[in-house]
């Protein structure tokens, strides 16, 4: 059987699956080569992808012969479920395999806002000694809302108490006594008072039609003016040019995004042009650990379904 994989995949999920005597056509930078994508599908059994990877009707007419797709990653808006459902086709995503990764990047973010180092680092290698300049604040007290309360919120608020945070969120799908309610201490809010109330605000959710411009200006000019926003979740979720537009008029104090609505970053994007606006490629999961548990997972998975059409991981 041949599986393809059109984006980056660590090399112990591909030669796992070679081990298991597959043939395994490997180019990560296939998701960009449209046409020569098209071309090759035809012949493969399975497809392995991240979040560039259209999968949409075009993509799965093509798929004659695949049996599943694995999704290296957990967000879904790159592919049409129903279409494959409609086909047969199981998606299977990496569950909560980089869950650890995406959390040690909102207390990164934190801590960055709060002591920044680096800036810090770069004014003393100048030649100062600003040490009122650089004095920063305590996480210890300050209210971390999370938007959004699955499995990424879940190690994030654990994190967060152990810092001494207060940890409040909002979720319409979790329940009072579910285990990330009952097992943090999370205070359950609705959305309006999360965006007063919070000193960081942390997303959580997936892109749809209902988490689209969730957060934008009407509801940013409720924050606190020291709030900081990060997004490690989708773009979208956030209005980026609202949030430039009141991160610049110093309505909030800034934000960290490692998600954009076009990825890669726009030349004319407004984002760019405002200073308290932190940027990173996309990758809060993309850790050495979480790339070798994600690869490996979805070796797995995709194997089970090959071969026994059954995964734990199937989303559809």
């Amino acid at each position: 059987m041949k599986i393809l994989v059109t984006e980056l995949m660590w090399d112990d999920g591909i030669e796992t699956l070679r081990q298991k005597g597959y043939t395994v056509d490997y180019d990560m930078e296939l998701s960009r080569k449209r046409e020569e994508l098209l071309g090759l599908l035809p012949a493969y059994d399975a497809v392995i992808v991240r979040n560039e990877t259209k999968v949409d009707t075009e993509f799965l007419n093509a798929a004659e012969k695949v049996q599943v797709i694995g999704r290296l990653g957990v967000g879904l808006d790159n592919i049409d479920l129903k279409g494959a459902r409609e086909r047969n086709i199981p998606v299977v995503s990496a569950r909560n395999a980089n869950a650890t990764s995406v959390a040690e990047y909102v207390m990164a973010a934190m801590l960055d806002a709060s002591r920044p180092l680096q800036a810090a680092d770069a004014d003393v290698r100048e030649g100062n000694w600003n040490r009122k300049l650089f004095t920063g604040y305590e996480l210890n007290n300050r209210t971390l809302g999370l938007v959004g309360m699955g499995e990424i919120a879940h190690r994030v608020a654990k994190r967060a108490k152990a810092f001494g945070m207060n940890v409040i969120g909002f979720d319409p799908f979790v329940a009072p006594f579910d285990h990330v309610v009952q097992e943090t201490g999370i205070k359950q809010v609705d959305l309006e008072e999360l965006l007063k109330t919070s000193d960081f605000i942390s997303v959580h959710v997936p892109l749809t039609n209902g988490t689209r411009h969730l957060i934008n200006r009407d509801n940013m000019r409720s924050m606190k003016n020291h709030v900081y926003i990060i997004n490690s979740a989708r773009g979208g979720i956030v209005h980026e040019g609202d949030l430039a537009a009141a991160v610049e008029a110093k309505e909030i104090a800034g934000a960290y995004l490692d998600v954009l609505e076009k990825e890669p970053v726009q030349i004319d994007s407004p984002l760019l042009k405002v200073e308290g606006i932190r940027l990173s490629p996309h990758i809060a999961g993309l850790t050495v650990e979480a790339q070798s548990r994600t690869a490996m997972l979805i070796a797995e998975e995709v194997d089970r379904v090959l071969h026994v059409g059954q995964s734990l991981c199937v989303v559809n």
